[in-house]
């Protein structure tokens, strides 16, 4: 399947102080993720609060992460029809915007939820899969903010990949 034109805009400063566009381009850097997904990071803090200050290209941060320590991800995800199994919990907050398609997301226990062009997620360190069960590809954007250990129960809820 094609990969989403994405058009990746940042903003900074020149040696005077004045702001402008730094990188104004579509995304060519899209990566393999788990078989049948496609990922690309826009941008990546590696502070909180994050620095605005440098001019490196963060959204070519070598690696692969689904966190940063005391940082943030800010990727395009694509999920086609078939994406192999992967649950999860990280250890972020993830706000996560569906641009095109659609996609279930099931919890541990077996709940799903689907979800289509224009819906909005905030998962909050829970133990998930994505699924696309349908005939075309799902596109995401997500924000992933580091975050503490969920506790729940008296009991520290560790991430795993």
């Amino acid at each position: 399947m094609s990969l989403p034109t994405v058009r990746r805009i940042i903003t900074g400063h020149d040696n005077n102080g004045k702001a402008i566009v730094k990188i104004d381009e579509t995304c060519s850097h899209f990566r393999d993720g788990r078989p049948g997904a496609k990922v690309c990071n826009i941008w990546t803090t590696d502070t909180a609060p994050a620095d605005n200050s440098g001019a490196d290209d963060k959204g070519m941060r070598e690696g692969k992460f689904t966190m940063i320590e005391n940082g943030s991800v800010f990727r395009i995800i694509q999920f086609n029809p078939g994406v192999e199994q992967r649950v999860h919990r990280t250890d972020t907050i993830d706000y996560i915007i569906v641009m095109s398609g659609e996609i279930d997301m099931e919890l541990e226990a077996g709940e799903e939820v689907h979800l289509k062009a224009g819906d909005v997620m905030v998962q909050r360190g829970t133990v998930h899969n994505w699924i696309n069960r349908g005939t075309e590809a799902c596109v995401l954007a997500v924000i992933l903010i580091h975050a503490n250990a969920v506790v729940a129960g008296g009991k520290v809820l560790t991430a795993f990949n």
